[in-house]
C-alpha cells in the first residue's frame, strides 16, 4: 500500500477474511502501520481451510503466514502486536495483532446484532476504536456490503486495492490499435528486409504517437495488418501480415469469421508466445478457437504432448466427490463448452461422436478440477483455463506458475460474467494478470469483437 509516513495519524488496518483469501500475503502490504486480525476471522480461515474449493488452498497460506510471524509470542505481545518481519530480513515497523472478541462491558453498547460474523467484528471495532481515540481504525474488506455497515457504526472502511492494476477496464489493453487512414503516412524512416518469407519492418520508436507492446497488432485503414515484434528505446520491428491471409487461414477446419479472430489465431498457433489471453463476450469464439488451435499443434505438428482443460468451478461444485465417476466425468459438467465446441468442429463428421472420442484420445485430452492443479508441473502441454474472471490474482500466479518447459497456456474470460461475490473486474486475476504481461515478450492478449456465434447472440449481448 501506498501510504504516507510522515505528519499523519497513526493507522491500524483490520483485515477480514475474503481479503487474506484474496491474497494470503496482503497483511504484508501495509508498510510500518499497524495490522489487525480480529479472531473471529481466525475461526473463519479455519473453518474453511480443509474446503476443496481454491480458496482453501488460500486459507492455508494466510494461517501459515500468520502463524510465521508471530512464531512464539507471548499472549501480550500477539494483543500489543508482534513486528512484521518480511521476507528479505527487513523488520518494518508495522506490526500484526490478533484482536479477541468483546468486553463484557461493551455487550449493551452494540451497534449491530451479534448474530453474523460481520457484525461481531464490526462491534468489536467500536469498542477498540473507543478504547484507542488517537488510533485510526480501518476496517479493509472486499465485502460492499460490510463496508457500508461498518462506515454507518462510524467505523472507516475500504477495498483492498494492492493488486489492483488499473481503476477501469476500458485501460486494458486490446491486443491491437486501429489506425484511422494509412498507417505509413506518419512514418519518416523505415527499414525493410526479408527473413524466412516473412517482411518486418524496422521504424524508429518516435514516430508513433501511441504506445505499442510485443505481440500486439496495428491495423490501419488501407488494409497493413503488422504484429509488434520487438520493442526497444530506438526502434520498434513490425511483423507485415497480409490481411487476406490472415482471414483465410484455416485450424482444425475453422476459419476466422473477422480480423480479431484471426488476430487470436495468430498467436494460438505461435509456439514461441507461450501465453495468450483471450477474452470476449459470450459468443465471441474464444473457446473454439483456443480448442482449434490445440488440436492442431497437438494431434498434426506434435508440439504438445497434451491437452489439459480446466476451469473455476462455482461454489455448488465444491464438493466434487458427490458426483460419480472419474475426475473427466466430474468435471464434465462444468466444462460443458468445450465438449459442445469439440462437436462444433466435428459436427460436419460423418459419425460425430466416434470422431470426438477418437480426438481426445489422439490429443490427450484431460479434464481437470482446478483445486487439483496446485502442486504439479505440466511439461509439453498445453493448458487452457476457461472462466479466468472468476480467478483472484493469487490464484492466476499459482496457476500460471505450474507451466513446465515446452508449454504453453490459453486463459479465456469474460470481465462481464464475474461469478465470485468478492471479485470485480479491476480486481480480477484476468485483469491483473493482462497487465502484467502486456509488455512479456512471449505473451500477447486478444479482446475479440463481435459475437459471430448466431445472430440471436449477437443481439441478445447487444440488447439485453
Amino acid at each position: 500500500m501506498n501510504r504516507d509516513s510522515s505528519n499523519r495519524q497513526k493507522k491500524a488496518y483490520v483485515l477480514d477474511t475474503n481479503v487474506l483469501i484474496h491474497d494470503p500475503n496482503s497483511l504484508l502490504n501495509f508498510e510500518d502501520n499497524q495490522v489487525i486480525i480480529p479472531i473471529t476471522v481466525l475461526e473463519e480461515l479455519d473453518r474453511l481451510k480443509t474446503s476443496k474449493q481454491a480458496f482453501g488452498a488460500d486459507c492455508r497460506s494466510a494461517i501459515r503466514l500468520i502463524d510465521s510471524l508471530l512464531q512464539n509470542a507471548p499472549p501480550e505481545s500477539i494483543a500489543s502486536g508482534v513486528p512484521i518481519q518480511r521476507k528479505n530480513g527487513e523488520q518494518a515497523n508495522g506490526s500484526l495483532s490478533v484482536l479477541m472478541t468483546s468486553r463484557a462491558s461493551f455487550q449493551q453498547e452494540k451497534c449491530l446484532p451479534d448474530n453474523l460474523s460481520d457484525n461481531q467484528i464490526i462491534n468489536r471495532l467500536c469498542e477498540y476504536q473507543k478504547e484507542n481515540p488517537d488510533l485510526k481504525v480501518v476496517l479493509v474488506t472486499k465485502d460492499i456490503n460490510m463496508r457500508l455497515k461498518a462506515r454507518a457504526c462510524g467505523i472507516a472502511s475500504e477495498d483492498y486495492h494492492n493488486d489492483q492494476l488499473v481503476s477501469d477496464i476500458r485501460q486494458l489493453t486490446k491486443g491491437f490499435i486501429n489506425v484511422e487512414g494509412s498507417f505509413w503516412e506518419h512514418i519518416g524512416e523505415v527499414e525493410s528486409k526479408q527473413i524466412d518469407g516473412h517482411t518486418y519492418h524496422r521504424i524508429p520508436s518516435g514516430n508513433l504517437a501511441f504506445e505499442v507492446f510485443a505481440n500486439q497488432f496495428i491495423v490501419d485503414g488501407a488494409g497493413f495488418v503488422a504484429r509488434v515484434q520487438q520493442v526497444d528505446k530506438q526502434h520498434i520491428t513490425l511483423w507485415d501480415l497480409r490481411k487476406d491471409r490472415l482471414l483465410q487461414q484455416k485450424v482444425w477446419g475453422l476459419t476466422p469469421r473477422n480480423i480479431y479472430q484471426a488476430f487470436a489465431l495468430n498467436l494460438l498457433l505461435d509456439p514461441n508466445v507461450h501465453l495468450v489471453t483471450l477474452t470476449g463476450a459470450a459468443g465471441s469464439g474464444k473457446t473454439i478457437l483456443a480448442l482449434a488451435a490445440a488440436l492442431e499443434m497437438t494431434v498434426e505438428y506434435k508440439l504438445y504432448n497434451k491437452i489439459i482443460v480446466t476451469r473455476s468451478t462455482p461454489p455448488l461444485a465444491e464438493e466434487h466427490g458427490f458426483l460419480p465417476g472419474t475426475e473427466e466425468e466430474k468435471m464434465d459438467p462444468w466444462l460443458g463448452g468445450i465438449s459442445d465446441n469439440l462437436e462444433a468442429l466435428h459436427i460436419r463428421d460423418e459419425k460425430p461422436q466416434e470422431s470426438i472420442a477418437y480426438i481426445k484420445s489422439k490429443a490427450n485430452i484431460e479434464l481437470k478440477a482446478l483445486n487439483y492443479i496446485r502442486g504439479r508441473s505440466f511439461q509439453k502441454s498445453l493448458i487452457i483455463i476457461d472462466e479466468c474472471q472468476n480467478l483472484t490474482p493469487y490464484q492466476m500466479k499459482a496457476i500460471l506458475t505450474r507451466a513446465g518447459e515446452g508449454s504453453k497456456v490459453v486463459c479465456l474470460g469474460n470481465l462481464a460474467q464475474i461469478d465470485t461475490p468478492y471479485l470485480t473486474p479491476t480486481s480480477s486475476g484476468l485483469t491483473y494478470m493482462t497487465e502484467r504481461f502486456k509488455g512479456f515478450t512471449h505473451g500477447g492478449s486478444i479482446q475479440l469483437n463481435g459475437v459471430p456465434r448466431s445472430l440471436l447472440a449477437e443481439f441478445a449481448e447487444s440488447n439485453l
